[in-house]
């Protein structure tokens, strides 16, 4: 009736307390409170004491956290796990008989006893400190629970103290053990939260401004308090059972209050985990700003090699190799890059397999010759992936990932998780980086020279190194509309073509019909002319299935050369579209640009379907391009201008032909070329005039 009367007056007591006025609670919990500035580190007492309640348990096993134990010994800490215990051996002691002369009596007046007794600790250490002292108890009486029956030492113990066996006793006990246990892990659980707490209210992002703050300032004394009053609440049901050896043993009131207890403590740990979250995106917030402020201070100096910069875009806090290279299988230090330029290939992992296959190409040329200037550099792929959510969807990125990655010759980042947060915001605010491929260029000394250089590979491959906007400006200088530079190496026979002086028309579009006809008809008129004629298929920009029928119908067919594949074709107009960037990216006008003027002509004729031609001769560098009506009806009357080619040469009899029999403009219906890539597009009425001018002029 005795142990009923306590349990029933802690019970009232505990619900007195919960429903009592908070600030008030708060006030007198915070009134104990004048730490001294002592500190130790206790997270390995806490390793000790979850090792002490895990050996508690009968039916549990010891080995993962004898491990445990083990690690605290060789990482070194046993002098300072020692030390601690040392100073603090005296105090444990001191709580620990606090607990057991005081526990069955007013248990929030022992919990107070006990806050004053540890008035100069931090809070994370009075929890820690006052857990302990119970463990103390609490390994002593398991020891002697657990023991008796082959210790006749533990036996004397247990037959002084009465208490009952836990063999005999098993399932009366069971109920109340049980509950002890739930509400000893609850209590675990909640330290180890406000010790990792109070570590991130000492944070430097951390400030008496940070919205919320009082909550957990709140919070935690309010969690230490209730975690003592919980061990004080276990201790007085151990004493409980002295004297009930031989007495039936019915201790349901006591499990009720011990349930309630753990779960107010559950309730605690999850407002401050709520806390914490909200506190982790605070500080990681302050820390994203502070690391984008360094990148672009870090990106803005000078520097005497490109290693600080790479650092600042690719994580190296838990990966010192984080660059991968698929041709060794090995991974590699970022200093491997050091004093090279280094082009940075950014994507998401939709990169166009064509751009992977003809930037791979263009690669392992330029390495063919490791001692010339232009083989001096490195390319690394940076994969922009977001966060998945699911667990599939991260499996299929991760799948997807290693597929491009080897594809590619080159450095990739290990995983896309290695680079920075802060780098990929820079990535996306400086570099303008979307869904588009980026090849962003840095030099030995870490600068960017160039923010996207594929309009320079596309066009002239590693010739363009190092891909300074001056040598952009002075390879358009040495320039000049020819068939070279529209083709470069597509088709490798061009070359030959060109040497031998041989007329070449490059021919466009879907109509397989004009295709037909139009091969025919040239062919006819180039054998009636007498002239060496080759004729080669381009396809058009976005090369869909008709153009690929169109390839198999041609080459069966014997019409004309076609290219080897799609990504040929797909490079073709690649070329077109990245000399326009390139031009337009220096000022360039189409009145004063003739090279830009033809291309610009050029991408226009792709925005339909309609056929067109571009004919020359040789290395002459003189070039016509023309629409499909006006070349196909004058081929057909080529008997009007042949004595003309004769004298004057087949192309410019060509081009007077063209000139004296162009139609009237008639115009019954006006289609402006839609957005196929093409970024020249009439913003204006300038704009407007120079595109109806190019109509006339066709």
């Amino acid at each position: 009736m005795a142990a009923r009367a306590r349990t029933q007056h802690a019970s009232a007591d505990l619900l007195t307390f919960s429903l009592a006025d908070d600030s008030a609670m708060m006030t007198h919990i915070l009134s104990t409170h004048a730490p001294d500035g002592t500190f130790f580190n206790i997270t390995p007492l806490i390793q000790i004491m979850e090792d002490i309640m895990h050996r508690a348990n009968p039916n549990a096993s010891s080995q993962g956290h004898q491990v445990e134990l083990d690690v605290i010994v060789e990482d070194g800490m046993s002098n300072e796990v020692n030390a601690t215990l040392e100073l603090l051996a005296l105090t444990i002691n001191k709580v620990s008989c606090e607990i057991s002369c005081k526990c069955v009596e007013d248990q929030h007046g022992t919990t107070t006893g006990i806050l004053n007794m540890l008035s100069r600790y931090k809070w994370d250490a009075k929890a820690v400190i006052t857990l302990a002292a119970f463990s103390v108890n609490y390994a002593e009486f398991w020891l002697v629970a657990q023991h008796y029956t082959a210790n006749p030492f533990a036996e004397s113990v247990l037959l002084l103290k009465q208490l009952p066996s836990v063999l005999e006793h098993g399932e009366a006990l069971s109920q109340c053990f049980e509950a002890i246990s739930t509400l000893i892990t609850a209590m675990l659980d909640l330290t180890r939260h406000i010790v990792g707490f109070k570590e991130h209210l000492d944070h430097q992002y951390l400030s008496t401004d940070t919205p919320d703050i009082g909550i957990a300032t709140n919070e935690i004394p309010t969690g230490v308090y209730w975690t003592i009053r919980s061990i004080v609440a276990c201790a007085s049901t151990l004493f409980n059972l002295i004297g009930m050896r031989h007495k039936r043993i019915s201790m349901t009131d006591e499990a009720s209050e011990l349930s309630s207890l753990a779960h107010k403590i559950s309730n605690i740990k999850d407002r401050l985990w709520q806390q914490f979250d909200l506190y982790n995106h605070h500080i990681n917030k302050k820390k994203h700003i502070e690391a984008y402020q360094t990148i672009l201070r870090i990106m803005d100096t000078p520097h005497l090699d490109n290693v600080t910069p790479l650092r600042h875009l690719i994580s190296l806090k838990d990966d010192l190799l984080p660059l991968y290279k698929n041709s060794t299988k090995k991974r590699v230090k970022i200093d491997i890059l050091k004093k090279m330029t280094v082009l940075l290939l950014i994507s998401d992992l939709q990169l166009p397999l064509e751009e992977l296959s003809v930037l791979d190409q263009k690669y392992r040329e330029a390495r063919h010759n490791p001692t010339r200037a232009e083989s001096q550099f490195e390319i690394v792929w940076l994969a922009m992936v977001p966060n998945s959510k699911t667990t599939q969807s991260k499996d299929a990125d991760q799948i997807k990932f290693e597929a491009l990655r080897n594809m590619m010759p080159w450095y990739c980042v290990a995983h896309p998780s290695l680079i920075e947060p802060a780098g990929i915001k820079y990535i996306k605010e400086v570099w303008h980086f979307n869904t588009k491929p980026l090849l962003v260029v840095m030099d030995p000394q870490g600068r960017i020279v160039n923010t996207n250089a594929f309009n320079m590979m596309w066009i002239w491959g590693f010739q363009a190194f190092p891909f300074t906007s001056q040598r952009e400006e002075s390879l358009w200088q040495e320039e000049t509309w020819r068939m070279e530079l529209l083709t470069d190496s597509i088709e490798p026979m061009i070359f030959n073509w060109i040497s031998k002086e041989r007329y070449i028309c490059l021919y466009g579009g879907e109509d397989i019909k004009w295709i037909r006809k139009f091969t025919q008809t040239i062919k006819d008129v180039a054998h009636a002319a007498g002239i060496p004629l080759e004729l080669l298929y381009v396809g058009k920009s976005n090369p869909r299935e008709k153009v690929q029928k169109n390839n198999d119908i041609i080459r069966d067919e014997k019409l004309s050369y076609v290219l080897p594949d799609v990504t040929h074709i797909w490079y073709f107009w690649v070329r077109l579209e990245s000399m326009l960037h390139s031009k337009l990216h220096f000022g360039k006008s189409f009145d004063e640009d003739p090279i830009l003027r033809e291309i610009d002509v050029m991408l226009s004729y792709d925005s339909d379907d309609q056929g067109w031609a571009v004919v020359c001769r040789g290395s002459s560098g003189w070039m016509r391009r023309v629409n499909c009506d006006t070349l196909l009806t004058s081929l057909t009357n080529y008997k009007e201008w042949q004595d003309d080619a004769q004298e004057k040469g087949f192309l410019p009899a060509l081009n007077d032909h063209f000139e004296a029999y162009r139609p009237p403009l008639r115009c019954s219906q006006l289609i402006l070329p839609g957005n196929t890539g093409n970024p020249r597009r009439a913003k204006s009425f300038k704009g407007l005039r120079q595109f109806f001018k190019r109509i006339i002029s066709d």
